[in-house]
């Protein structure tokens, strides 16, 4: 335990993002109008939630996120996790189908099934959801530079199912702004890459109406080293551009907006994570309001999904880690998510076991069903702290978002590498701190023990690769080639002509055409994205 001692010698207490913390706050600390700023859950700026009654009316979607190996394997575990109580699909895909390769690509080598599902052709897609009948589950795709394709993908699957567009409920990330931020599997320059994030918009206003067309992602800014404050300054910045970029393409505000949703990470320092997204909530809210003129309430509520934090799960006694999620994921209820995801125990040394991953859902299941905080809305409401705090971190994200309109938006800031070393900074800064013991990471820089972990760890079998390989050849030698190269064709005459993308690639996807080809057809008209060093 730490001594009385090592208390007193403790500088200064603060959260992740510098908020200095008093021993004690009084109401005059909070500085708060409760009617304008608080109000009641369900309404404006819905601080303390979305929804009148919250999780009384219905709970969160609990989800797991899964895939790896081949899709049959990947079908599986989706099958074990829905038996196991999952509310809805979260899909991992692996780092070539990330960004546009197919399996036989020669960068793909090594990579194939090994952090996500490798997609290839319409014949993955049928067999990752084969027997899911997906107007009765809600999907969610990591996906973002390809996130049209994997979309139509989807849409080419239901369909095949008897399922109409307008009957599938799910979302794709679709955020390209935050991978030249954070995460890095970008394909195209960044305006090209708006705009086939418009042609989704406008295509699913149209014809996929329940989907969310876009999860616009702090979660990958946070992994990389961000605090709370600049999480939610730099993903509503990242909102705002796409707001703006839509409008610029002539859509109306209240025709997409209502479909945008947001993810947000869930870390350690549970009340500044609980006053995270109450902040994040109130401040979307007002932008929608005042910056973009939206009427529709529901344009105005900020949606989001939140998955506990990947960066903080140690090797070191990785038992510990479900306690970690623990936290984290009661933070996410207690801030009113719409969408969780708890990481399983054992993913600091691989993919989760199946065991592991019944775990995190069972933490999440206990939250629910067993610890009472989810009878009420938003009941830390009026705690002085959390209130302080969710003043604090709006305020703060507030000036932050100034400083990027300042610098001309989100995107020019990005390409002035400004956000980049914002969260840098911050990475190094969180580094020193564990390394001068400041902060405290439990088995990893005190209460260490000598003993090696000894739980069992997921192994992908290597011939999965080559399995995975012949699929696709099989698909090109087995489909009609005119087809699908006519298909192609029209992908790249609609990337040129400036015409709406979606139906050309569900086109393409239903001849067949693999992923990699369609990614291919659109690298020759708008190239690749090269970081400046």
């Amino acid at each position: 335990m730490p001594t009385t001692k090592s208390r007193e010698r403790k500088e200064r207490f603060a959260t992740s993002s510098g908020i200095e913390l008093r021993n004690h706050l009084s109401p005059q600390d909070i500085e708060i109008d409760y009617d304008a700023e608080l109000g009641n859950p369900g309404q404006f700026p819905f601080t303390r939630g979305v929804y009148g009654t919250m999780y009384r009316g219905r709970l969160w979607t609990m989800r797991q996120y899964a895939g790896f190996a081949t899709a049959e394997e990947s079908n599986r575990r989706y099958k074990y996790l829905l038996e196991q109580g999952t509310t809805g699909l979260s899909v991992a895909f692996d780092l070539p189908t990330q960004i546009g390769y197919d399996s036989d690509h020669p960068l793909a080598q090594g990579e194939v099934g090994r952090v996500g599902v490798p997609i290839d052709s319409l014949a993955d897609m049928e067999m990752l959801f084969d027997g899911i009948p997906l107007d009765e589950v809600s999907t969610s795709m990591t996906i973002n530079a390809t996130a049209s394709i994997l979309l139509a993908l989807y849409i080419a699957v239901a369909k095949k199912q008897g399922v109409t567009p307008d009957r599938l409920n799910g979302t794709i990330q679709n955020d390209i702004l935050k991978e030249y931020i954070a995460r890095g599997t970008y394909i195209y320059p960044p305006h090209a890459s708006l705009r086939i994030v418009t042609d989704i918009f406008a295509y699913c206003a149209k014809e996929v109406p329940n989907w969310n067309t876009i999860s616009i992602s702090g979660y990958h800014i946070r992994e990389a080293g961000s605090t709370a404050v600049q999480e939610v300054a730099f993903t509503l910045a990242d909102g705002i551009a796409y707001v703006q970029a839509a409008i610029d393409a002539g859509l109306k505000v209240d025709v997409f907006a209502p479909r945008l949703a947001f993810f947000f990470n869930a870390h350690n320092n549970f009340l500044e994570e609980v006053a995270k997204y109450r902040a994040a909530r109130r401040l979307w809210a007002t932008t929608m309001r005042d910056r973009f003129g939206a009427k529709d309430p529901k344009s105005m509520m900020l949606r989001f999904h939140s998955q506990t934090a990947g960066s903080t799960l140690t090797a070191q006694q990785p038992e510990v880690n479900v306690i970690r999620t623990t936290i984290q994921a009661l933070a996410s209820v207690l801030g009113g998510t719409q969408s969780l995801h708890t990481n399983a125990m054992d993913e600091a040394l691989s993919l989760p076991t199946e065991d592991a991953a019944r775990i995190a859902l069972r933490t999440q299941q206990v939250i629910a069903c067993e610890s009472g905080v989810a009878d009420t809305s938003d009941p830390l409401a009026g705690s002085y702290l959390v209130e302080y705090l969710t003043n604090e971190i709006e305020r703060r994200a507030a000036d932050y978002i100034s400083k990027i309109d300042e610098m001309g938006g989100m995107l020019s800031a990005i390409e002035a590498g400004y956000v980049q070393r914002e969260i840098e900074r911050s990475a190094y800064d969180y580094q020193k701190s564990i390394e001068t013991l400041e902060e405290v990471v439990v088995g990893v820089n005190r209460f260490q023990i000598t003993e090696d972990s000894t739980i069992p760890t997921f192994k992908i079998d290597p011939a999965f690769e080559q399995k995975q390989i012949e699929r696709v050849h099989k698909v090109r030698a087995e489909r009609d080639t005119a087809s699908a190269l006519a298909a192609l064709s029209s992908v790249e005459q609609s990337a040129r002509s400036g015409e709406n993308l979606m139906p050309r690639i569900i086109a393409a996807v239903e001849a067949y055409a693999t992923l990699g080809e369609i990614a291919d057809r659109m690298r020759i008209v708008f190239g690749e994205y090269q970081e400046a060093i």
